[in-house]
């Protein structure tokens, strides 16, 4: 979820910046957690999502149950945790915009892979951007880690 914000420049034009909101990229980070556990082959449990974020395993619960009112998880006390449809897209997103900026930094950019910076540009990507890059990049199958990279519809009309 981002928020436009104007600022006045010369009198002629107004920059517009896109503030995302923290609350929306710590919802992304856990169903990116999620899925990529699922991938894995992983057993989704709160120690399992507690572990991969590095937080406490009452803060995954707390999470989780945002995440169930929100209609992204199935998450009931005590038991293991399902991606519903709506959070697998969201989830999914996220790995394919992780990996392919991986590759842009490796293979385009020709320059070390920051994750950090990885983290922090992943959440602004929007699908056509993401499509795009995926594009540029000959819609690489892989990230430089050999994970599979998500199929978007610009592979697809390959």
């Amino acid at each position: 979820m981002t928020t436009p914000s104007k600022i006045e420049g010369n009198k002629d034009e107004a920059e517009v910046l896109y503030i995302g909101t923290a609350e929306s990229e710590h919802i992304e980070m856990y169903l990116k957690a999620i899925w990529y556990l699922r991938e894995k082959g992983d057993t989704v449990k709160v120690s399992s999502v507690a572990k991969l974020l590095n937080v406490t395993q009452p803060s995954v619960v707390q999470m989780l149950h945002r995440l169930d009112n929100a209609g992204l998880v199935s998450y009931k006390k005590g038991n293991l945790v399902e991606i519903t449809l709506k959070g697998e897209r969201i989830g999914k997103q996220m790995i394919r915009n992780t990996r392919l900026l991986e590759v842009m930094m490796r293979d385009a950019l020709k320059i070390e892979i920051d994750e950090e910076m990885v983290c922090g540009i992943e959440h602004h990507m929007k699908k056509i951007f993401t499509d795009a890059l995926c594009t540029l990049l000959n819609h690489p199958r892989t990230c430089p880690h050999g994970l599979n990279i998500p199929l978007g519809k610009c592979c697809k009309k390959l």
